[in-house]
This record gives structure tokens, C-alpha cells and sequence, in this order.
């Protein structure tokens, strides 16, 4: 399953609106083919997988390894399930089943009324958040809301004059570059646009084929001479939501596009009002081993402060990583609805 992990991890950002999902088939300790889904509208995993096979490969005792419950209906592609009963495997360990409702725990019963032995809930918690995204929309049809900040140690994203550049180090530069592959969409605040004239694209590489929508989060038109407004095959959104009410009518209209994922990079006020307002599913905060200092810095979250610390977001299952000198931390605000 580590081996399907790894697999289906070859599709980072390039499924969407599909799953990522990979697959491997061995008998006992030997591999015998691998495969990932590539890209929505192509074969999925475990058809990539079963093609690879070598001609007249004997499949007795073989077992099918999946980060994902296997299809049972008919889209773009044939139900996977339907073409693991005829290949003649007899053994299929599941990684996590599908939050589809449309699809949860039907292949499981499917491939066990065929006679093949069915095993769930292997790296589990590994399969399941690496596609955590795709079941919240699948299952709300909004998207995944990820608030990714830069600062330093004691939470400044910026000095007044409002240079950043550059508060974390190369790594977390190139880990929140990779975040973008994953995304349909990248929002940031007015003043951070008008500020730093940000591409909101992904150049790493460069030949990337997948380039998020561009959002920006305000109520004033954009000077025409930004790099967004001049990137004439991605038009900007300008949009402002800033209550539960509005962010949830603006969610939901680009959920119906098939937009999964969108990412927030800042700045503090378009922070704090996307954190007090329910909607961010997961912060990744890069954490820079800077003081940066000063009470005119920029703040990573500004808003106003709760009332008292209850009040205060709390966020769960945290997760900590060193990128070279920074550390990302990753959880998960208790007030996503």
C-alpha cells in the first residue's frame, strides 16, 4: 500500500475533479505492474495497473493493492470493479473507501458477492487525507478552503512598508509552490495584489498544465497594469464574501465548476476574515525562525480579537514538519463547517 501511495501521488494536481488513486498487484513479495490515475477522463488507477501487466501473467494467488475504493458506475470510464471480477483477481486490499455516496462500500460488496477476498482500512489515515479535498467537495460540493501563510516566529507576515520577501527559507517556498500544483484556485487580498503584483501561477515546471484561477479578495476595480489583469487566458475574479452567508453562495457557485480546491495566501485581513467566518478546512502555516517585531509589522491574521481567549479558533490533529530551518505546522480549525 506504501508503494500505491506513493503511485497515486503521481497525480498530485493534475486528477482534478477526480481522486488521486494508485495501485499495485503483487504475488507475495513480488511486484508484479503499478499504475496511478493520470488524469480525469483517462483509465483510473487499476485499469493503468491491470494493462500493465505482462502478457499472460497467472494472477493465481496475486493480490490488488488500492489507496481507493475501486468505481462501480460508469462515467468518462468503465466501473473499475466490474473489470477487476473479469481480470480474475481473488484478493483486493482496500485503502479507504469512497466518501461518494454514490460509491461507498458498493464495490466492496460487489467484489465479495464475486468470491474475491476483500481487505479494508490499510494506511487508512494515509489514503484518506491524501484525497481529504476531494471528499469534502464531493460530499458539499464546495471547495477544500487551505489558508497557507509565511511568517515569522512571532506572526508577522510582513514589516509596515510592506516588504516580505523573503520570510521563509527555499524549502517552504518550494513546498507552498507545490501546494499551488494541487489547486483550482488561488485567492489573495487587495492590498497584497496591489502591493506585490503576484502572478498567482505555478512555474515549477514550467510547463505546468494546470494554471489556478486567480481570485482577489476586494471591492475596488484593479489597476490594468497588474500581472493578473494582463493574463488575458486566466481572467482575475474580484469578488469580497465576508459573511458565512456570502462566502457559502461564493463556495458553492465554484464548487459547481468542479473547483476543489481553493488556496488562500494572505493577506492578514482576508485571513482573519476567512478563519472567523467557518470556512478554512486546513491551515499550513510556514513557520520562519525570525522575530521580525514592531507593533506597526504586519500581522499574519488581523480582525479583531475575540472577546475573550474561549473564543478564540482551536485547531486539531496538528502536524508538524521541518523544511530545512522552518517548520510547517498543519491542522485544522474546529469552526469549519
Amino acid at each position: 500500500m506504501q508503494v500505491a501511495l506513493q503511485e497515486a501521488e503521481k497525480g498530485w494536481g493534475l486528477t482534478t475533479p477526480n481522486p488521486m488513486v494508485g495501485a499495485v498487484i503483487a504475488k507475495g513479495d513480488q511486484e508484479l505492474a503499478r499504475g496511478y490515475h493520470k488524469k480525469a477522463g483517462c483509465p483510473h488507477a487499476e485499469i493503468n495497473c491491470m494493462d500493465a501487466l505482462p502478457p499472460g501473467t497467472d494472477l493465481t494467488g496475486a493480490t490488488l493493492y488500492v489507496t481507493l475504493e475501486p468505481c462501480t458506475t460508469t462515467g468518462r470510464t468503465p466501473p473499475c470493479c466490474e473489470a477487476i471480477i473479469q481480470r480474475g483477481i481473488k484478493r483486493v486490499v482496500i485503502g479507504c473507501l469512497d466518501e461518494n455516496p454514490s460509491h461507498k462500500g458498493v464495490a466492496e460488496g460487489r467484489l465479495r458477492a464475486a468470491g474475491i477476498e476483500v481487505v479494508t482500512g490499510v494506511l487508512e489515515e494515509e489514503c484518506h487525507r491524501l484525497n481529504e479535498h476531494f471528499f469534502w467537495w464531493i460530499t458539499r460540493k464546495r471547495p477544500w478552503v487551505i489558508l497557507k501563510l509565511g511568517l515569522s516566529l512571532d506572526g508577522k507576515i510582513a514589516l509596515p512598508d510592506g516588504s516580505s520577501r523573503w520570510v521563509t527559507g527555499e524549502l517552504s517556498r518550494k513546498r507552498a509552490h507545490r501546494l499551488r500544483q494541487l489547486c483550482d484556485m488561488i485567492m489573495v487580498g487587495g492590498q497584497t495584489a496591489r502591493r506585490d503584483n503576484p502572478q498567482l501561477t505555478v512555474r515549477d515546471p514550467a510547463d505546468w498544465p494546470i494554471q489556478p484561477i486567480p481570485v482577489v479578495w476586494t471591492s475596488q476595480p484593479l489597476p490594468s497594469n497588474l500581472y493578473l489583469t494582463l493574463a488575458t487566458d486566466r481572467p482575475v475574479v474580484e469578488a469580497q464574501p465576508s459573511t458565512p452567508e456570502a462566502w457559502d453562495t461564493f463556495l458553492s457557485i465554484w464548487g459547481a465548476e468542479d473547483k476543489v480546491v481553493l488556496l488562500i495566501e494572505g493577506g492578514g485581513e482576508l485571513a482573519a476574515n476567512a478563519l472567523s467566518c467557518g470556512i478554512v478546512n486546513q491551515i499550513q502555516f510556514f513557520l520562519a525562525p525570525k522575530i521580525i517585531g514592531g507593533r506597526d509589522s504586519v500581522p499574519a491574521v488581523g480582525g479583531i480579537a475575540p472577546p475573550t481567549l474561549d473564543a478564540s479558533i482551536h485547531l486539531s490533529n496538528p502536524r508538524l514538519e521541518f523544511l530545512g530551518e522552518d517548520l510547517l505546522y498543519t491542522a485544522y480549525p474546529d469552526n469549519c463547517k
